[in-house]
């Protein structure tokens, strides 16, 4: 057995970024992680690509640095390639076809995706250019995420209306004149020593300004990341990955009235302060799929709500299909869970999940059948106990 298999198997199942290196110390190659010791195991496996094979034997050391959750190991990943330029990262592509997160500078900026062949049009003298990254959809849900915690706005500056985003909390409100030019580039700020991966300096400035901020950005969850990553063994249910899961249900009562029911989970436990029922306003008598889509877009209208990790939903393929529709059109990407009792309980999912995301959530399967179970119970059992939304 070869010392870096040796070595590989004491790694840490945590997150990261990995680095080989040859006899004179040089980097060859430098990847990110999920889990590090099942990726750099992967290296050692027999029939591995050509080129990965060539690099595995030139290297004479393997090298990690842990990260807290994938997204600081997608940006650390970019800061060290930009770092070393390592020969088998830059043989593994054209490098006209890096990709760079670019936030031009002036009032009400946004970060942009652009390949390295269009950097031309942004001088680093009017702008911060970051990269290079290796994935366009796995950095797009990077930004999807770092949206989240610290808003931009994609929408026209101070056209009179409140976009969509801004009320579902994406948008800090530089369309409706809802926040200033200082308080805006706040956010713009802050991602850019993310993005640096000063994270030690930007969470002592979230501390002392913005400790909401702060807390976010320590619970950062991977599960929007893990489907497009090349990992299917984490854990749905660990608190490390998972915060807040929720489960809507859409019950008739007494053959008259029609509501829905929203429970969450957090860390994997039952949160009744988080409890939500929604009466039916709409959607038309029996028609179970507007009402879905109602109450979702309701609750997606309260931006002081924190934005669930997984939607579950009581139903197959039609529910499913229908929200994951709904969710698409307005851009939110949020993985979706249905349960099918006609199928037996069987787990249904929108259409593109990646086996890897089929295989977590199987996993967790007995949780959300428990979730299921509390929005049925929740809505029939103590509806006169909580006020409709």
């Amino acid at each position: 057995m070869s010392k870096l298999l040796l070595k590989a198997k004491k790694f840490p199942l945590s997150s990261g970024v990995y680095l080989f290196s040859d006899k004179k110390g040089e980097i060859l190659y430098v990847g990110r992680a999920i889990s590090l010791r099942k990726r750099i195991l992967n290296y050692f496996q027999k029939n591995i690509d050509p080129r990965i094979a060539e690099m595995v034997r030139m290297a004479k050391d393997v090298k990690f640095q842990k990260t807290a959750n994938l997204l600081e190991a997608i940006i650390l990943e970019a800061n060290l390639i930009k770092k070393y330029w390592p020969k088998y990262n830059v043989k593994e592509k054209d490098d006209r076809s890096f990709l760079y997160i670019v936030i031009p500078k002036g009032k009400f900026s946004k970060p942009i995706i652009t390949r390295n062949r269009e950097l031309k049009k942004f001088p680093s003298s009017s702008a911060h250019i970051f990269g290079p990254y290796q994935n366009y959809r796995l950095l797009s849900n990077a930004l999807k995420i770092i949206r989240r915690i610290f808003p931009y706005s994609t929408c026209p500056i101070n056209s009179g209306r409140p976009c969509f985003d801004y009320q579902i909390g994406l948008c800090p409100g530089a369309c409706a004149n809802k926040i200033t030019a200082e308080d805006y580039q706040k956010n713009i700020d802050n991602i850019i020593l993310l993005l640096k991966g000063d994270k030690k300096g930007l969470m002592k400035r979230l501390k002392a300004e913005n400790p909401e901020q702060a807390l976010a950005l320590n619970h950062i969850q991977d599960v929007a990341l893990i489907e497009r990553s090349d990992f299917n063994n984490e854990k749905l249910g660990s608190k490390d990955i998972v915060k807040r899961l929720e489960c809507y249900d859409i019950s008739h009562l007494s053959g008259k009235e029609a509501v829905g029911s929203m429970v969450v989970f957090t860390n994997g436990l039952i949160d009744k302060s988080q409890y939500r029922l929604f009466k039916i306003k709409q959607a038309p008598a029996n028609d179970d799929l507007r009402a879905l889509e109602e109450v979702i877009g309701r609750r997606l209208n309260h931006k002081e709500w924190s934005y669930p990790d997984i939607i579950i939903l009581d139903g197959g393929k039609p529910q499913v299909d229908y929200i994951f529709n709904f969710l698409s059109g307005h851009l939110i990407n949020i993985p979706l869970v249905g349960i099918s009792k006609l199928q037996n309980d069987k787990l249904v999912f929108s259409k593109n999940t990646k086996k890897s995301f089929k295989d977590l959530a199987e996993i967790n399967k007995s949780t959300f059948l428990k979730m299921r179970e509390e929005a049925h119970r929740f809505a029939n059992a103590f509806r006169k106990k909580f006020s409709l939304i």
